[in-house]
């Protein structure tokens, strides 16, 4: 009994130094954490300072005018930011429209149909494609997936859709295998393992239980896709696209070699185009004077502004359906 008595005495005398040191370390680890997070917050500020003070001739010289104009003329110094911007955003819409119905396909096939045997062969080469580097993508793109489309994709989508109203504007221009199309379908390969790999990890961990219900229920595959595995993963799914188009709208080398690199807006999907990055790219290297190089970053401080808009409206539309799932779960 004494000997209980001593070893509770001990662990008393030793339990508060052990509180200390534990509150201690907690201190550091949340001070490092923030000191981390400072560090990154630091960065993008000191990025955003230098891509201004870069940009500045440039934006002092044009104004607004820089982002409207689609005059992009080194020997004249006019310089217009509208084309590049135009065929950025074109571009990786593209890529959006194809790669996440594609993306929600493979990982619904992975995680809900797939036997077990085949899911991870399939589930690893998807991941393999996000190993390749992008200028492998834009050289096959440029030697095998152009003459590929100009031969047997761009003829007959222009003779069948080309005359229609509205959409006929999209599938017009000449078949040259190059331009705003090819981009955006090399963009959506490369986008597809980001985008498939997040919804596969969300689909995984619906609960079990919800989907045996529904299937108990009468439901098919699709239809406890769309009411049951999509509701509960909507925050992740979203993510996982913006994550997507995140890395459409940066992407240098692909885009480089198969759009075409022409500064005009494009009258369809098969005209050439230039994109933000596709520009800095081609012509940083060759830049001579203040007001040349002053455009250039001030392009990049555009792709700057324009990814960081879309990741605001990401987080926002998150925040907004997390917090609408939060009320409907309160509601039930």
């Amino acid at each position: 009994m004494s000997n209980l008595t001593a070893n509770e005495q001990g662990d008393a005398v030793v339990q508060p130094g052990r509180r200390a040191t534990g509150i201690v370390g907690d201190r550091v680890f949340r001070q490092l954490s923030g000191l981390c997070a400072l560090i990154v917050l630091g960065l993008i500020m000191a990025i955003a300072v230098a891509l201004v003070i870069g940009a500045w001739p440039a934006l002092r010289q044009f104004g607004v005018g820089f982002v409207t104009s689609t005059q992009w003329n080194p020997v004249t110094d006019e310089y217009g930011a509208l084309v590049a911007i135009f065929g950025t955003l074109a571009s990786s819409l593209m890529a959006l429209i194809i790669a996440v119905p594609v993306s929600f396909g493979i990982a619904l096939f992975t995680t809900e149909l797939a036997p077990a045997w085949l899911r991870q062969p399939i589930s690893t080469a998807i991941e393999l494609l996000a190993a390749v580097p992008s200028i492998i993508y834009g050289m096959w793109g440029i030697f095998v997936f152009a003459p590929f489309l100009s031969t047997w994709v761009q003829p007959p989508l222009s003779r069948w859709l080309g005359d229609m109203a509205l959409l006929g504007y999209l599938f017009r221009g000449p078949p040259i295998g190059i331009g705003i199309f090819t981009a955006g379908l090399v963009l959506s390969i490369m986008i597809v393992p980001f985008i498939t790999a997040v919804m596969r990890d969300t689909f995984n961990v619906v609960p079990p239980l919800l989907k045996e219900s529904a299937y108990a229920l009468g439901a098919t595959t699709w239809e406890v896709a769309r009411s049951v595995i999509l509701p509960y993963t909507r925050v992740g799914v979203i993510g996982g696209i913006m994550l997507g188009l995140g890395r459409a709208l940066g992407e240098t080398m692909a885009v480089t070699f198969v759009i075409g690199n022409a500064h005009t807006i494009p009258q369809g999907l098969f005209y050439p185009g230039n994109s933000i990055a596709a520009t800095l790219a081609n012509e940083f290297t060759e830049a001579t004077g203040e007001l040349y190089t002053s455009s250039l970053i001030a392009l990049g401080l555009v792709l700057f502004l324009i990814t960081l808009i879309v990741l605001v409206l990401a987080r926002l539309l998150l925040m907004s359906l997390a917090g609408g799932q939060g009320h409907s779960e309160g509601a039930s």
